[in-house]
């Protein structure tokens, strides 16, 4: 349309066999702006619109004579609406004779948008025209408007479920190359300015061209959001912007549509190519600010979980010792391992620990309820906490005794698993104190493999826990503790898991740190929780 809402370049195919009626129909609309098609019959017409459709080059209306020599226009129209890309064409019938008005009803069931009674004044049937297809692209912008909401919501839901601010960059990149049918990237930093983008063509992923370019991004977003809130959307300058970032070897221009957030709030970055695009319209602007603050949404959560999750690796790190960390204990050896869920899962508190007690030795793998913070910090005060009740007290269910209240006075909403064994190197005593946790397994040299009878409540639920369960390492035997993360997978019965991890165990080579990296191997190093395991064997 023009700036006076008048319609422009405007086809019309005229389908009429009487050669006086198609040259006066065409002469009218000629003059009043329009190009003309014309042919004589139905069969015809078809055959235009098979040739035009093949080229993208379909008319903007059909006028069709209501009686043609091969079909009627009814029939005429309703085969148009049989094809899916010409249903939306719009056809208006004319007739030399006068037609009552039932008998309209027909054309007008099969989508006929007007009809007309020649000979007619030039105005009527411009008007005619016009009226015809403007309905027709105002019904057009109304259903792709509804397919790009339908879009944004599909996309919306999409990034909604990103677990990651990798997964959440592609996944709005994608949906805004969708919504507009171009190239699109988006961007957003984290809290230490890294740079986090997603970029698509066609369903397709893309990659910055370089390393320098992630820099000139990184340092155009920065310099564009700094000091900045609300929405805006302006259009960067080729100079600004890395060579080859939406088409290789092509200098772009860049849309940008920006969610400028302050008060440490994540700042949100559309782009889309301007080159060779046509102007953006007000309603898919209002769409991607839509798209862009819902990312901007979904980003403050998964940037916060991004730093609780790096406190609490940190606290697990730093109270865990490493293998090379362990102290000196007088006749075992152990060797330990602590693999962290996966990037996107929340960290959990499972921990491990190989105390001396005088001339025994105590082992302590648990497991705090929980992925947070919260469990991580609640994991080292019970370790801090058995660090301290092991040196008045060495009996495994005296301590997982004073481990529970010690919960329930502190963390009255939190609970715990734990397994103790108290081992003494010379005898090869131990003494096994459970509470709701996976047994230890001890493998013999023999092959053989047997979880320890020994089973309690969980910590923090304020239940006596029976006394321990006593056995004899001989010094070839080999001590197995882990957590549940090792082994436990959503729809499979824990008894299941376990006897899974007892058939790996007896195939693990000789020698803890075989047998630990066995079982990591075996069970896989990228899991949803946190993973401890501690393997101990007598050296006298």
């Amino acid at each position: 349309m023009d700036v006076d809402g008048r319609l422009t370049e405007t086809t019309v195919l005229v389908v009429d066999d009487a050669s006086a009626s198609r040259y006066a129909i065409g002469t009218v609309l000629r003059r009043a702006g329009h190009e003309v098609v014309a042919v004589a019959r139905g069969q015809e017409a078809l055959g235009e619109l098979d040739v035009r459709l093949r080229k993208g080059t379909l008319p903007d209306v059909v006028l069709v004579d209501a009686q043609l020599p091969d079909m009627s226009g009814v029939e005429l129209c309703r085969r148009l609406r049989e094809r899916p890309h010409m249903a939306a064409l719009p056809v208006v019938h004319f007739s030399a004779r006068p037609v009552a008005p039932g008998d309209r009803c027909p054309g007008l069931d099969t989508g006929t948008e007007a009809y007309l009674t020649v000979p007619a004044e030039p105005a009527t049937i411009d008007a005619a025209v016009r009226t015809a297809v403007r309905a027709a692209r105002l019904r057009a912008d109304d259903q792709a408007l509804v397919r790009r909401l339908r879009q944004l919501s599909e996309t919306i839901v999409t990034i909604q479920s990103a677990r990651s601010l990798q997964e959440l960059a592609d996944a709005a990149a994608d949906g805004a190359a969708r919504l507009l049918g171009c190239p699109a990237a988006v961007f957003f930093l984290d809290q230490n300015e890294k740079l986090y983008r997603g970029l698509y063509r066609e369903r397709t992923s893309l990659a910055l061209p370089d390393e320098s370019a992630h820099r000139d991004v990184a340092e155009l977003l920065k310099r564009l959001t700094r000091n900045q809130s609300g929405v805006r959307i302006t259009t960067v300058p080729a100079p600004q912007w890395p060579a080859g970032f939406f088409r290789p070897g092509v200098q772009h221009d860049a849309r940008l549509t920006l969610l400028l957030t302050q008060d440490g709030k994540v700042p949100v970055c559309l782009a889309t190519p301007t080159r060779g695009q046509r102007r953006i319209s007000p309603e898919n602007e209002a769409l991607l600010a839509q798209l862009a603050q819902a990312t901007a949404l979904v980003a403050e959560p998964l940037l916060m979980y991004q730093v609780e999750r790096h406190v609490a690796l940190t606290l697990q790190h730093s109270f865990l010792p490493r293998p090379h960390q362990l102290p000196e204990l007088p006749g075992v050896d152990i060797a330990v391992r602590y693999e962290p869920a996966s990037r996107e899962t929340e960290i959990g508190g499972d921990f491990y620990a190989a105390l001396r007690v005088g001339d025994q030795v105590l082992t302590a793998v648990g497991d705090v309820v929980g992925h947070s913070l919260e469990a991580a910090t609640v994991m080292v005060e019970l370790r801090h906490a058995l660090r301290a009740y092991c040196l008045a007290e060495s009996d495994p269910a005296a301590l997982a005794d004073r481990l529970d209240r010690l919960l329930q006075h502190y963390h009255a909403d939190v609970t715990a698993t734990v397994c103790l064994a108290l081992i003494d190197p010379g005898t090869g005593r131990t003494r096994v104190a459970n509470a709701g946790h996976i047994p230890p397994l001890i493998l013999g040299d023999d092959g053989s493999a047997e979880y320890v009878k020994a089973a309690g409540p969980l910590l923090g639920v304020g239940l006596p826990h029976p006394p321990p369960t006593e056995l004899v390492l001989a010094p070839a035997d080999r001590l197995l503790m882990v957590t549940d993360g090792l082994i436990e997978t959503r729809g499979v019965d824990i008894a299941v898991s376990m006897e899974q991890l007892r058939a790996a165990a007896v195939g693990a080579l000789p020698g803890l740190d075989a047998l630990c990296d066995t079982l990591l191997t075996s069970f896989g190093r990228d899991r949803e929780d946190d993973v401890a395991l501690l393997a101990l064997r007598l050296t006298g």
